[in-house]
């Protein structure tokens, strides 16, 4: 009787540590979701991508830089690409010059850098100057730098990129 009540509270203990699992991996893939409602990216045509805004208001897009897959924030206040340094680190990005950075939190000081291909979607932009911020976020700041090469449409929550 004793092993039954043992075997019996073990496959209890198992079940709801499995539901505890299931849980927590239903909900971080919400939460990511979430974040970025674009990460397979929308495709109208050849030259035509729509991205839906995430629970922020902003548009985040998953692409890749030198074939490695990153997040983008679509950022029309950036002057260039803004890259965080630890992400930059495992991107293999080399440090350039160093320059003085406005941002919304006041001046910081980051690095010049190139990056050898930037695509989100079908789109791909080659040898682009990129900054390297001193930030601990895992987004890439997309700015205008690179979006200046593409008309942009913002209509009910959803951006079309047209090139």
């Amino acid at each position: 009787m004793d092993t039954q009540r043992r075997l019996g509270r073990i496959m209890w203990l198992i079940a709801w540590g499995l539901a505890l699992a299931l849980l927590t991996w239903f909900f971080q893939q919400k939460l990511q979701h979430d974040n970025n409602p674009n990460q397979s990216v929308r495709q109208l045509d050849a030259q035509t991508i729509v991205l839906a805004q995430n629970k922020r208001g902003h548009y985040v897009a998953t692409g890749h830089i030198n074939g490695q897959e990153v997040v983008f924030l679509l950022d029309t206040g950036a002057t260039q690409v803004a890259i965080p340094q630890g992400l930059a680190k495992k991107l293999g990005l080399k440090k350039g010059h160093e320059l003085g950075l406005n941002t919304a939190a006041g001046v910081v000081v980051g690095h010049t850098t190139r990056v050898k291909n930037l695509s989100f979607g079908p789109f791909t932009l080659h040898n682009l100057s990129a900054v390297i911020m001193p930030s601990d976020s895992d987004e890439i700041l997309l700015g205008m730098n690179a979006l200046r090469q593409f008309e942009l449409i913002q209509r009910n929550g959803e951006l079309t990129i047209r090139r």
